[in-house]
């Protein structure tokens, strides 16, 4: 089973496995959203979406529908 940064709870971290490279904004990639990298969950809005997260020590929000597309691994399970 694939885990999506849209899976992650809050708090846990994360290292970016792949990602749709057709479905990511390029800013996204600029600000360090790449395989490799450490993702952090910091909040979610009320409504789910969008997902505020610390990538490359870059807080960022990102839509739902983006996280969906971005496959990562948990390295850290506890969660806030």
């Amino acid at each position: 089973m694939t885990l999506t940064l849209a899976q992650l709870q809050r708090g846990q971290k994360a290292l970016i496995q792949d990602f749709n490279i057709d479905e990511i904004p390029l800013k996204l990639l600029e600000m360090g959203c790449l395989p490799g990298n450490e993702v952090e969950l910091l909040q979610v809005a009320p409504l789910g979406d969008p997902l505020y997260i610390n990538v490359n020590d870059s807080h960022v929000a990102i839509r739902l529908e983006t996280a969906k597309e971005i496959q990562i691994t948990i390295i850290k399970e506890t969660a806030l």
